[in-house]
């Protein structure tokens, strides 16, 4: 995955609470067998609605999605992520959010930057009076800004998630950090136990 150090985009304000993850991907779109393509299927019920936030022209291209309170709660679908991602956010603000939803995108690059409840909501209604509000995510400080409004408010993320999003280390890029010694040690494997061959 790529580095993720500073995200600057426009933002869209989901005034929802406790979205779960059926709501963000539908079971219906549980069917593909790849990891691309989810885009479409995010919110598609909701977006059925002419009026839902994510079919408004002024939020067109918005990288950073300001939702309500217990976001991503519900089953543990990374198809959820995948969603969010495919259709080109690349983090998700909220006061809270699902344990296991917060943990499959840290692992897939979706930054979740979880504020305090007066911070979301000062950030929620600055996005929604103006869509064109360009809105930071800085992963290496943890804070999320809006400096055009003076708006500045930190979030919490522990070191081993910070530095694996700083460095873009996906699972098999943790793994891939300790290349030399899987090689030694399978180089020197009993031929009671020989590696597999292909």
């Amino acid at each position: 995955m790529e580095p993720i150090r500073v995200l600057t985009g426009t933002a869209v304000p989901l005034r929802r609470t406790d979205v779960d993850t059926d709501q963000i991907i539908p079971s219906d779109w549980l069917k593909r067998v790849e990891r691309t393509g989810f885009g479409a299927g995010l919110f598609s019920e909701w977006r059925e609605e002419p009026d839902f936030v994510l079919n408004r022209p002024e939020h067109a291209g918005a990288t950073i999605l300001v939702a309500g309170a217990n976001f991503g709660v519900g089953s543990s679908r990374e198809h959820a992520v995948w969603a969010l991602t495919d259709h080109g956010f690349r983090a998700v603000v909220s006061p809270r959010f699902g344990d296991i939803f917060r943990n499959n995108s840290t692992k897939a690059g979706l930054v979740t930057a979880q504020l305090d409840e007066d911070a979301a909501e000062t950030l929620m209604a600055a996005v929604e009076a103006d869509p064109a509000l360009e809105v930071t995510v800085d992963v290496e400080r943890l804070l999320v800004e809006a400096p055009a409004i003076g708006f500045s408010a930190p979030f919490p993320l522990d070191a081993f998630t910070q530095n694996r999003l700083v460095q873009g280390l996906d699972d098999i890029g943790l793994t891939l950090r300790h290349e030399a010694e899987i090689t030694a040690f399978e180089a020197a494997r009993s031929d009671l136990f020989p590696a597999a061959r292909a």
